[in-house]
């Protein structure tokens, strides 16, 4: 008879944790309930109205970012290709430096002819990248702007502005409102002798 008393004290141990969540359960139940029970219907209007309000509000919102992902891989989905396309008009133009240095090609009419062709492709190539929004950059004479130009080197020069474009080692190019690839440009500086000169000139005149 102790023996099983004992184990019928056991058995309500082991009941008690799964009771004792069962109340836990309940009283969370409850607390909700309560809490539903103390908003009023105008209440209960006003919180479905607000989270009906930030649901549309997120939904515009991710309409937008569709839209303008949209519109981007429209206008700028062949950046690559056009960047990659336009080694076809560096390696054009290099070839022609090339057959123009040639001595043995020199004045030919085989020459002549040649250079011609190439200068029929690279305006066929630079029509058809416009109609394609893809422009070049007009850089000689002009002030460097580092949106579109990357200077290569300075070169002494007084007939033109320190800054100004005297030299274009390879042409840039823009794809609608977007830089393609900055146009690598010599750049004009002060020679150094008459920089040296007014500095020694400004130098005896504070000396006086």
């Amino acid at each position: 008879m102790e023996k099983e008393q004992d184990q019928t004290h056991q058995d309500d141990a082991l009941d008690k944790p799964h009771d004792q969540e069962k109340d836990l359960e309940s009283g969370q139940v409850d607390n909700e309930e309560e809490v539903n029970k103390e908003l009023s219907p105008e209440e209960k209007i006003k919180e479905l109205e607000d989270k009906l309000a930030r649901t549309f509000a997120e939904m515009e919102n991710q309409r937008r970012r569709f839209e303008k992902e949209k519109i981007d891989a429209f206008e700028y989905g062949g950046f690559s290709f056009a960047k990659e396309a336009l080694s076809l008009i560096d390696n054009l133009e290099r070839s022609k430096i090339i057959l123009e240095n040639d001595d043995k090609l020199k004045n030919t009419d085989a020459l002549i002819k040649t250079l011609e062709h190439f200068d029929i492709i690279n305006k066929d190539l630079i029509s058809i990248f416009s109609k394609n929004n893809i422009k070049p950059i007009d850089s000689l004479n002009k002030k460097f702007d580092p949106n579109y130009h990357q200077a290569m080197m300075e070169i002494e020069d007084d007939n033109n502005e320190p800054g100004t474009i005297i030299q274009e080692i390879q042409k840039g190019f823009t794809i609608k409102d977007r830089l393609l690839r900055p146009s690598l440009v010599g750049v004009a500086k002060k020679t150094q002798e008459k920089t040296d000169k007014n500095e020694e000139n400004r130098e005896n005149l504070d000396n006086k």
